[in-house]
């Protein structure tokens, strides 16, 4: 059966669209009207590591049985769709044209797949005992997830690594690091029968290299714990949001290995704090299988790249983790401490350079 899917998020979006068109299924990817031109013109081109290749295997959407195209948020009835996919930063949803397309997809009644770090207002409200009206302050704008029904909303892991290669167009996109998308159910198994077809398909798909049928890495797992999706946020605090620094940002793996003590009680505080909102060891990632994949992460995450490119809004995971622990009545000095570093750096973004900011000492001048 050939599904139609919207991807709200034409960036990371296109991984899992070029994975769905090579299982033969109808994409839509939302954004800007200059890339959606692009895309409609030139298509999509994701490049993947594979295995006993020197080189990033590229693969064209107009390559692969599946059919695409791209729309703005006003364009675009998600009544029209089978799945939809969350698959843009937080602090999108809220932006001019897709806070429209937002409320359309609520009216929709659609189930809807998010690729989030930030999970949305309404899958926190499937996790028992979470008070998350107190958890809306580390929002950009959670009203955005108002009128969403929590049993037509599911999450998975964005554990896949990819980046725009900056000499590149905006339809292009590399894989850094080719993990699975790790979903969690959905409330209904109607919903869960479209989740698992995707999943059989992704898995059955393969891709022409040199006249060979070739498996291509970066797979759909669908899981019946609605807690496997939780696996990231030891990953994001003990690593992603620790290469913030006060002047400058490091990489995942030097925020990781310099300290790998530390970055080990971190990451296992946050596995302890899954644990207690119902998840067990099943549901995450031991620390010694995520270091071992960080010393590859040679970049900045991306959080602390937007933060040092002068990013107005990021998605707050530390601050809903730290919200979430203060719930639970436990708390981390080193989850305080990024907190405080990443509020820090946003309200230096938001002010005026020629008003000081209180915390951050004048960088010297390189003249």
């Amino acid at each position: 059966m050939q599904y139609n899917i919207l991807i709200l998020g034409a960036s990371y979006g296109s991984l899992l669209g070029t994975k769905l068109l090579m299982a033969g299924h109808r994409v839509s990817l939302v954004c800007t009207a200059p890339t959606a031109r692009l895309i409609n013109r030139e298509g999509t081109r994701v490049r993947f590591p594979v295995r006993d290749q020197a080189l990033p295997l590229e693969i064209a959407s107009r390559d692969l049985p599946g059919v695409l195209n791209a729309a703005t948020p006003d364009e675009v009835d998600p009544n029209g769709y089978d799945l939809i996919v969350l698959g843009m930063q937080e602090a999108q949803y809220g932006t001019q044209g897709v806070r429209g397309l937002m409320r359309r997809i609520a009216r929709s009644h659609k189930p809807c797949l998010a690729i989030m770090n930030m999970p949305p207002l309404a899958y926190l409200r499937r996790l028992p005992g979470l008070a998350v009206d107190a958890l809306k302050g580390s929002y950009t704008d959670p009203a955005v997830w108002d009128g969403f029904d929590p049993a037509l909303i599911t999450l998975a892991s964005p554990d896949p690594q990819a980046f725009r290669p900056p000499e590149c167009g905006k339809n292009v996109l590399q894989v850094g690091l080719p993990t699975n998308f790790k979903a969690a159910r959905f409330a209904s198994d109607e919903h869960n029968a479209i989740l698992r077809q995707l999943e059989a398909d992704i898995d059955a798909a393969r891709f022409s290299v040199d006249g060979v049928a070739t498996e291509i890495p970066v797979k759909l797992k669908v899981h019946d714990s609605i807690f496997v999706p939780l696996a990231k946020w030891p990953m994001l605090i003990a690593g992603n949001y620790r290469c913030v620094r006060r002047h400058d940002m490091i990489p995942i793996r030097e925020a990781v290995h310099g300290n790998l003590d530390l970055s080990r009680r971190v990451y296992e505080w946050v596995v302890g704090l899954c644990m207690t909102l119902g998840a067990d060891a099943g549901d995450l990632v031991p620390f010694e299988k995520y270091a071992k994949a960080a010393e590859g992460l040679g970049k900045p995450s991306s959080a602390a790249r937007a933060l040092f490119g002068g990013a107005e809004h990021i998605e707050r995971v530390d601050s809903l983790v730290r919200r979430i622990a203060w719930q639970r009545g436990t708390e981390c000095a080193v989850l305080d401490d990024i907190v405080e570093l990443v509020d820090a750096r946003l309200e230096q973004n938001r002010t005026p350079a020629d008003e000081p900011v209180f915390g951050f000492a004048p960088m010297p001048s390189m003249a």
